[in-house]
């Protein structure tokens, strides 16, 4: 390479500045600034909320003074506690526009849970709504810093029909005209800072404090507009809750297409529709249960519009996408960790694919896919070796990822960072094969595999096959231990009630799932114990994980004492 490119060209403020998510709003306040920014719908006769950019960009720039000036600095710590309202929107720009980190915590957590996130992150102030005000006020005597500024958001279209408890001497309201909306923030020092914190679903230990950087928030913000072709003044609707790896960035990725926010604080179906028709809904976000949700719903459905849904974890059945499809849903199937910003993989789609058989395109959007716009690499190896598998559909290997969306690392937890961004690489845990089209699917999470006399079992395999039968709502698959074989697979399943299984006894219900499980898997897979669970017995943590630990306690304990002990579904980690 010549010198010349090099020497007597540096990085001056005219060519380089860091990049950083928050601009975008700052763009479309520009050139939009009368284009409808969040809409919120009112409860109990309460008018639908409506706020432009310019509105919306005031409010953020009075978030980040009013922060400065009860003494917030560059790299501390505000979290905040909101469901999906405009205040949460304003959070993820104020609060990094003065270089502070933004913590999103999850509003189903438990107060021994929320303390161990404000302690850890040594947060300086906490945003809270008052609907859970019970919750934080029992978290607060567990918090080490006595110092902790409390601001509660007190919501004037809320649908709790109790007020709450005021927390501290600050209502969100009031602390916003304190500052100026006029406030003159400033692009990060560096692109590699802080600009959020997630705590990761913790099952057996403390939840772990993912760290991401203004960088990488920017590209995979970028990286969903491009992913998702999202068009012009897109109007998305919050149905995927923002503390979620911080909305999967699409807090700031429908601000850079000037596109409208419309908060839920509620993810209800009659809420859902009623939004989607009201306002011209083009795009949302949910997992599998949101699909389940609104197709269970018996009331109106009056949108005859066409609605692009993503949605991540276990992939669709035929029989669900065939019906969100006679609802006038698309479905976009992308898988991602925390890690990595929320979605870092896409089943891209093929133009082709349209002319497969429904049952066809489902098992092509059953896997995982192809890496995202801005995710330099995406691997399948062997973590021994770091040997790629071979594009065979069968090989399992681990799945890495590595790029400027994956994340600096986990917050004061230098032995993890080290094994799980060792070589290059940062290791997920999920086990996957990759297909000859070079589209990988998951086949487990690597301590979710099941052992049975030599065999190696995937239990989401077993777990997508019951997702096919018509009679099951929620499934999830774990070891049981086996004195022959070492260890069986088991089935958890919550009955479908219009369905073909309802108002069937267990043994009933079992008979059934077992004949059809023999039907459609190898025989060594095929589950020994058939479990029915009531929807608040299947165990989940507070982002709807089903607990595969849990379960495998649960199944020990009928093998060896002869009974089934339900749990609570919700969990107290994160």
């Amino acid at each position: 390479m010549q010198a010349s490119f090099n020497e007597l060209l540096p990085k001056t403020a005219a060519n380089h500045e860091a990049l950083t998510p928050i601009q975008f709003m700052e763009r479309t306040r520009y050139n939009f600034p009368d284009a409808i920014c969040t809409i919120q719908e009112g409860y109990h006769n309460q008018p639908t909320q409506y706020s432009t950019y310019r509105e919306e960009y005031a409010k953020s720039c009075q978030l980040a003074d009013a922060l400065q000036q009860r003494g917030i600095q560059y790299g501390d710590c505000v979290a905040v506690l909101l469901p999906n309202v405009p205040a949460m929107l304003e959070a993820h720009h104020g609060i990094p526009m003065i270089g502070a980190v933004l913590l999103s915590l999850n509003t189903r957590l438990d107060p021994k849970t929320i303390a161990f996130a404000l302690n850890h992150s040594e947060a300086k102030l906490l945003i809270t709504d008052m609907e859970f005000s019970e919750t934080v006020g029992a978290a607060l005597q567990l918090v080490d810093n006595q110092q902790l500024i409390v601001v509660d958001h007190d919501d004037p279209l809320r649908e709790f029909p109790n007020k709450g408890t005021r927390l501290g001497s600050l209502e969100y309201s009031d602390f916003l005209r304190s500052g100026n909306p006029d406030f003159k923030w400033s692009f990060p020092r560096d692109e590699w800072d802080a600009i959020a914190l997630n705590y990761t679903s913790g099952t057996t230990a403390d939840p772990k404090g993912v760290v991401l950087h203004h960088r990488g928030a920017f590209l995979n913000a970028a990286g969903n507009t491009m992913t998702w072709a999202l068009p012009k003044k897109a109007v998305y609707l919050w149905t995927l809750p923002m503390f979620h790896c911080n909305g999967w960035c699409f807090p700031w990725s429908i601000c850079a297409v000037g596109g409208t926010h419309v908060c839920l604080r509620k993810v209800q179906a009659e809420a859902i529709f009623k939004a989607i028709a009201d306002h011209r809904v083009t795009h949302m976000c949910g997992a599998p249960i949101v699909m389940q949700t609104l197709l269970n719903y018996t009331g109106p459905k009056t949108h005859t519009h066409s609605v692009s849904m993503m949605t991540a974890a276990s992939a669709p059945p035929a029989a669900i996408l065939e019906k969100m499809g006679e609802l006038n849903f698309r479905i976009t199937h992308v898988y991602g960790l925390t890690e990595v910003y929320g979605p870092a993989v896409v089943c891209e789609w093929h133009d082709e694919w349209d002319g497969l058989s429904m049952e066809a395109q489902a098992e092509k959007n059953a896997r995982q896919g192809v890496r995202y716009p801005m995710l330099e690499g995406l691997m399948v190896a062997d973590p021994e070796n770091m040997k790629p598998v071979p594009h065979d559909g069968e090989t399992i290997g681990e799945v890495m990822f590595r790029g400027n969306i994956v994340m600096k690392g986990y917050l004061k937890n230098p032995k993890t960072n080290a094994k799980d961004l060792a070589n290059g690489w940062f290791h997920s845990g999920d086990l996957a094969v990759v297909h000859p089209d070079g589209y990988i699917m998951l086949k487990d999470r690597s301590k979710d595999i099941i052992i049975s006399g030599g065999e190696n079992i995937s239990s989401l395999e077993i777990e997508s096959v019951l997702h096919k039968h018509p009679g099951t709502l929620d499934v999830a698959v774990a070891a049981a231990p086996d004195p022959k074989w070492g260890e069986v697979p088991a089935a958890f399943v919550t009955v479908n009630e219009a369905g073909p299984c309802a108002g069937q006894t267990t043994d009933q219900v079992a008979a059934t799932l077992k004949a059809y499980c023999r039907e459609n898997l190898p025989h060594f897979s095929v589950p020994k114990h058939y479990f029915v669970l009531k929807l608040d017995e299947m165990p989940k943590t507070s982002t709807g994980k089903i607990t595969k630990n849990t379960l495998r306690a649960m199944a020990k304990n009928y093998v060896e004492q002869g009974q089934l002990k339900p749990v609570a579904a919700t969990q107290s980690k994160l």
